[in-house]
C-alpha cells in the first residue's frame, strides 16, 4: 500500500461522516462539486485551474439539482 493511499483513507473517513448531517441540497452541492473536480482533473490533465473550475461548475450545478417529488 502506497503513502498516498495510507494518508488518504482515514482523511476520506472523517469527511465523509461529517456529511451526515447535511440536508440534500447540501449533499447535491457536495457531490457535485466531488464529481466536477474529479472530471475536471482528468479532462485537463491534472491542472489545478481545471480541478477548481470543475469542482465549481459542479458545485452549482449540484445546487440547483432537485429531488424527485412524488
Amino acid at each position: 500500500m502506497s503513502v498516498r493511499t495510507v494518508l488518504f483513507l482515514p482523511i476520506a473517513t472523517l469527511a465523509l461522516a461529517a456529511c451526515g448531517n447535511l440536508s440534500q441540497d447540501q449533499r447535491n452541492t457536495a457531490t457535485g462539486a466531488v464529481l466536477g473536480g474529479v472530471a475536471g482533473s482528468i479532462l485537463t490533465g491534472g491542472s489545478t485551474a481545471g480541478t477548481v473550475g470543475g469542482a465549481v461548475i459542479g458545485g452549482v450545478i449540484g445546487d440547483k439539482v432537485e429531488e424527485k417529488k412524488k
